[in-house]
């Protein structure tokens, strides 16, 4: 059975948890990975209970033995990898600690570099597959306030371009979406509550994991590299 997997996995209502049930309900076995046992354990179960196949595995993106093990556990059946890890790290970079910008470069960027890497190395012998990364708006300009984050995805912007030209030859399909705007999902409402009462400002996940299914989608001969999801509301 083909096999999907999608990395970055929080609460049901985020990016990642809807991904998984997409690609489940298209017919793929999803292993669901992130770092909190809790949170991809209830996605599984959720994934499952719709008559999909999931499975739950803690991994740490920034891991390298991790990452490996987990692709280990996809095997040759490997189709869809989706690295949707990181998290917005604003700062001022005079008052920015070192392990700071560090930690948001591992995660952001190094950690996708890992993700990727594996994934290419399980797709290469069938020359077939698709990589998908997660990207905002910091991936295609730097921002005041912003200098971590912004460099971060821009770097794995550029990862992922790079990818995409090296492997295109052997049949991988590397893309990258751009999120270009807060998500209407638990994350932003838990930390703004009165943001359910604008959700007409906030990016639809549903929109978002339609881009990420049509990128997955397209045939050999009609390849995007990026697409950019954003409301009529936005300013870009």
């Amino acid at each position: 059975m083909k096999t999907a997997i999608v990395i970055g996995v929080g609460p049901n209502r985020g990016l990642g948890a809807q991904l998984c049930t997409r690609f489940a309900t298209e017919g793929l076995k999803v292993i669901v990975a992130g770092r909190t046992k809790a949170a991809i354990e209830a996605v599984a179960n959720t994934v499952a209970s719709a008559g999909g196949q999931a499975v739950p595995f803690v991994a740490d993106a920034t891991n390298e033995a991790d990452i490996v093990a987990l692709f280990d556990l996809a095997g040759a059946e490997l189709d869809l990898a989706v690295y949707n890890a990181g998290n917005n790290t604003p700062g001022r970079v005079a008052e920015m600690d070192a392990d700071y910008f560090e930690r948001s470069w591992r995660v952001a960027c190094f950690g996708g570099f890992l993700f990727g890497r594996e994934a290419v190395r399980r797709m290469l012998p069938k020359k077939t597959g698709t990589i998908l990364f997660t990207g905002a708006s910091a991936s295609l300009r730097g921002r005041a306030g912003y200098g971590a984050f912004n460099s971060a995805k821009a770097g794995l912007r550029a990862l992922a371009q790079a990818m995409a030209k090296e492997y295109a030859v052997d049949g991988i399909h590397v893309g990258h979406i751009v999120v270009d705007g807060a998500i209407a999902g638990d994350k932003i409402f838990q930390r703004f509550p009165d943001a359910a009462g604008r959700e007409d400002s906030l990016v639809s996940i549903e929109g978002i994991v339609d881009a990420f299914a049509f990128l997955h989608k397209q045939p050999p001969r009609a390849w995007s590299f990026e697409v950019d999801v954003r409301t009529s509301k936005e300013k870009w």
